[in-house]
């Protein structure tokens, strides 16, 4: 029995180190070929990276020097400009600056300035003057109300205005000034007085016309008025109502005295 044994022994040893020799190769097979898929896929990633990288590259460097320009400008804020006048000359706008000078220096202590709430702070800051609404007017009803009084027939604004401001002062002269921004403005005094702009809800009656023309609601408001006061003809305000006190040097800001002040309302 044991030599029996002993003679059928080694052959299964032989077997199971066959089969074990197999299933190791079989494993190390699939695992060389595991790697090699996977070495494949990580060149194949960084190659497409690259690609995009390269491709990328240029715009990311405009991004870059685009964001830094623009962070230069919104961190330094600035009132004072270079630009070119009608002969190509460069010339010094510093009009903003002046007509904030202008309230300071020509106007009594207590005078409230009207104006949107874009420019409350420098009102406040450089004029030293009390101003109507500024950045931090969170009351959304006090800002439609100032819409609705910029953006109503000169008759109804200064029956607003009489009782809130002794002057009011408008951005002219072009460009992102007041009478860009006054369909905006509408549209803000809508959301509350809902019978500014009645069965209109986003006020398309007050704004441009294709020809680029104001619209009758736009031409009747108190902002048009005071904006194109001889500038346009026929464009003049009510003597009885406003009296224009200062125009800039280059027509940026010009500033109207509010008449027939409501006395009891200013001391209340």
């Amino acid at each position: 029995f044991k030599v029996f044994w002993s003679d059928e022994e080694p052959a299964a040893d032989s077997k199971d180190k066959t089969k074990k020799s197999r299933k190791g190769g079989d494993k190390e097979s699939s695992s060389s070929s595991q790697d090699g898929r996977s070495s494949m896929v990580q060149i194949s990633r960084l190659v497409v990276g690259c690609m995009l990288l390269n491709t990328a590259l240029p715009f990311g460097e405009e991004f870059y020097h685009r964001c830094r320009e623009m962070a230069k400008h919104m961190s330094h804020p600035t009132i004072v400009y270079k630009a070119n006048g009608h002969m190509g000359e460069e010339v010094l706008v510093d009009d903003y600056r002046e007509a904030y000078w202008w309230c300071r220096d020509n106007t009594p202590e207590d005078a409230r300035i009207m104006a949107w709430w874009d420019y409350g702070y420098q009102i406040t800051g450089i004029g030293n003057r009390t101003t109507i609404a500024d950045g931090n007017t969170w009351n959304h009803e006090h800002i439609a109300l100032l819409g609705k009084t910029l953006t109503s027939s000169e008759k109804e604004g200064h029956r607003i205005a009489r009782h809130l401001a002794d002057y009011v002062l408008v951005w002219a002269g072009g460009g992102g000034d007041d009478l860009a921004k006054s369909p905006h403005l509408a549209r803000i005094a809508n959301s509350v007085y809902r019978d500014h702009c009645p069965n209109d809800p986003t006020c398309r009656t007050f704004g441009f016309s294709n020809q680029g023309m104001p619209t009758p609601k736009m031409a009747g408001s108190l902002l048009y008025k005071l904006h194109s006061h001889d500038l346009v003809p026929g464009v003049q305000v009510d003597k009885n109502r406003f009296k224009e006190v200062f125009k800039s040097k280059y027509g940026k800001v010009r500033i109207f005295k509010v008449l027939s002040v409501a006395k009891d309302s200013k001391e209340w």
